[in-house]
């Protein structure tokens, strides 16, 4: 259905914008900002809210990875890994939902969201040698490691709906090591791949309005590249502010929105 009215076009136009921008700084799908903004902003009616940034995902990996691309900071092995891993359980996990209760899944992952965040905002001010993301990792990460992070937050992501992309770049960073440039730019890339199966899915179900997606398309395309270009120019201690204080916003509206 096409977009009722200017004010709507404009609205879901700046939401692109916007989400784009914080997709390719932060290195994640956007689909958790962009929902409820579409709902809230947009006039989007929910199930269309909830399905139609899937597809935008994948444009705004594509846009920002292109920009990462360029300055060698997509691990292919992790990303490869991941998603073939990842698309499985998150097959999985949404067939398990049916059985699992999602609101204290919901609560705990967004303490745990907002733990991560803490993770990054503590040792800028308390030097944690063993949380120095500064150090370079030396070797590959453990392909075993990968391969956890890829069914556990694709079970994840399948039990509640959501792309998951929130967690992999802490993950990446804080468990294999990867240095926060590189962390984010791979988390983009898998973000966007996972968003597959979702936008297969719920476009058969006929739940993605298509005009919404080429309105953030237009929008969060060319921004998804300006928010890589940001992060690769910004330093590694002042992005991991901004990452570090975005998970823990994003942690506390997951509570807020689940409990409300």
């Amino acid at each position: 259905m096409a977009p009722h009215g200017i004010y709507q076009i404009i609205s879901i136009f700046l939401i692109g914008i916007i989400v784009g921008f914080l997709s390719g700084l932060l290195g994640k799908g956007g689909s958790a900002i962009t929902t409820p903004a579409l709902q809230v902003f947009g006039g989007v009616a929910p199930f269309l809210a909830l399905a139609s940034p899937l597809p935008v995902s994948l444009t705004n990996a594509s846009s920002g990875s292109l920009a990462y691309y360029k300055e060698r900071l997509l691990n292919k092995q992790v990303i490869l890994l991941t998603i073939y891993s990842g698309v499985p359980a998150t097959i999985l996990g949404s067939y398990m939902s049916k059985f699992v209760g999602g609101q204290m899944l919901m609560i705990f992952t967004a303490i745990f969201v907002c733990g991560l965040g803490i993770s990054f905002i503590i040792p800028l001010f308390v030097k944690i040698p063993s949380m120095d993301t500064n150090l370079l990792h030396r070797e590959d990460p453990a392909t075993w490691k990968i391969l956890t992070i890829g069914v556990s937050v694709g079970l994840l992501s399948g039990l509640l709906a959501n792309s998951g992309g929130v967690l992999y770049a802490p993950l990446f960073i804080r468990w294999l090591k990867l240095p926060t440039k590189e962390a984010m730019a791979t988390s983009l890339v898998v973000a966007g791949g996972l968003a597959i199966p979702g936008t297969l899915v719920h476009w058969w179900l006929g739940h993605i309005d298509w005009w919404v997606v080429l309105i953030l398309c237009i929008g969060s395309i060319p921004s998804a590249y300006a928010g890589a270009k940001a992060a690769i120019k910004m330093k590694s201690e002042t992005l991991e502010m901004i990452f570090g204080t975005m998970l823990i916003l994003f942690g506390l509206y997951d509570i807020y929105y689940t409990l409300k």
